[in-house]
């Protein structure tokens, strides 16, 4: 019996190191990608100058005057982040909100399949499909030259983070006690009132993590918006081609040198801190919510 709680005890501080380790080796990563990125990217801002590289509206490395300005990019993520989130956020939010309190639980094992199906095809997929079916019907609708454009790369990252909101809302939402929604329906309330306004409040936090890895899923794409987007450095609008931070630095890594490759460091140091802030802004009212 004794020997028994010993190996017990060695087991479980054997586990624990194990977490602990796991855990600074995440610490550590995140660690060494900041300072590579930090050490990588600030000696091209030095040069270019901070307000010429954030606030500059032209790229053109390759000219004899290179342009190194990457407003473009900053707000061409900014409005297809914003506009994927205005389409997917609602219908990801109102289907989670069915299945996790309407849906029968054939109907809900069936939709939770399809979801996680949507989660696993590559991004690479989506590009694909939307180059061949969304990228043409668009250019036909609109009567446009071509259909490769902010909106259809809008459309693509909104089916894109369909599955992380839908997943976390749902995990959220089966999390609110059933006691609260019994409660709400004891006095009177609708079921359609008790889930908006008792289980969705009560799992608001859950719902706001939901929608920053969508977030972080659509700011961060590249391939497919490279795909359907026409990757052309012009200042945003909806019907015209354009690049995105992501397709910036993917397109031009494999063959760019000096200046343009420290250039193309600094765009990633910049999208990093981007979605760092988006983080830092979310913990900062959860944390506000909990304490009140």
């Amino acid at each position: 019996m004794v020997k028994s709680m010993k190996k017990n005890k060695q087991f479980e501080r054997a586990v624990h190191g194990l977490f602990l380790i796991l855990g600074l080796v995440t610490v550590a990563s995140v660690l060494v990608i900041t300072v590579y990125l930090v050490i990588s990217g600030i000696p091209a801002i030095l040069e270019i100058g901070l307000w010429d590289f954030l606030f500059g509206d032209t790229w053109d490395p390759a000219s004899s005057d290179p342009k190194f300005g990457i407003l473009p990019f900053i707000l061409s993520s900014i409005y297809g982040t914003a506009g994927a989130l205005v389409l997917g956020v609602p219908i990801g939010f109102l289907t989670a909100v069915f299945l996790s309190k309407k849906a029968s639980p054939k109907v809900k094992e069936i939709m939770s399949g399809a979801v996680s199906l949507l989660a696993g095809i590559p991004s690479v997929v989506y590009g694909l499909v939307g180059m061949m079916v969304l990228v043409p019907g668009i250019r036909d609708l609109f009567g446009l030259p071509d259909g490769a454009s902010l909106m259809a790369a809008i459309v693509v990252l909104a089916i894109m983070i369909l599955p992380s909101i839908i997943k976390v809302s749902i995990t959220a939402l089966d999390a609110v006690p059933k006691e609260y929604e019994d409660a709400s329906l004891a006095l009177g309330a609708t079921p359609t009132e008790t889930w908006f306004r008792v289980s969705v409040p009560a799992a608001k936090s859950g719902i706001a993590t939901a929608v920053v890895l969508g977030v972080g899923r659509a700011i961060g794409e590249a391939m497919a918006v490279m795909m359907v987007s026409g990757n052309v450095a012009n200042m945003p609008s909806l019907f015209q081609s354009v690049r995105f931070l992501t397709t910036a630095v993917s397109s031009g890594m494999g063959y760019a040198d000096g200046l343009y490759r420290e250039a193309l460091f600094s765009i990633a140091l910049v999208l990093f801190l981007f979605i760092m802030m988006i983080n830092a802004v979310l913990n900062f009212f959860l944390k506000g919510e909990k304490h009140e």
